[in-house]
């Protein structure tokens, strides 16, 4: 999921333009983001960002299916989260998703976790 956020904004920021990640722990949440210094979003409603086959007016035909950020969406959603994009202050956009750091529902096993001694 963090690598098609990564993409995406490789692909749609102008070469050398700086792309930022930052992670931080609020409010029970880890709330990562990844912001770049391109054109920023397109007008209209951010949130279509996510919808199934939206694809940006300004993208090349060779440019993606327009399933990427969907299915962002699904896992973040899956996972209990949310996920949002907005436009940044002097320019460029930011793709922000938060995930719960509660232990996983009853009856749901907790991923596992590799042990450098074993890896």
């Amino acid at each position: 999921m963090l690598v098609n956020l990564l993409e995406n904004a490789v692909r749609h920021t102008p070469r050398g333009t700086p792309i930022e990640v930052s992670a931080r722990q609020a409010e029970g949440s880890l709330i990562v983001e990844v912001a770049d210094r391109g054109p920023g979003l397109p007008p209209g409603d951010p949130r279509r960002l996510f919808d199934k086959f939206h694809r940006s007016p300004d993208a090349p035909a060779t440019l993606g299916t327009g399933l990427g950020l969907a299915i962002c969406r699904g896992i973040i959603e899956l996972h209990g989260g949310r996920i949002a994009a907005e436009n940044r202050p002097g320019g460029g956009s930011v793709f922000r998703f938060t995930l719960p750091l509660a232990a996983p529902p009853a009856g749901q096993p907790e991923p596992a976790l590799i042990d450098d001694a074993t890896a």
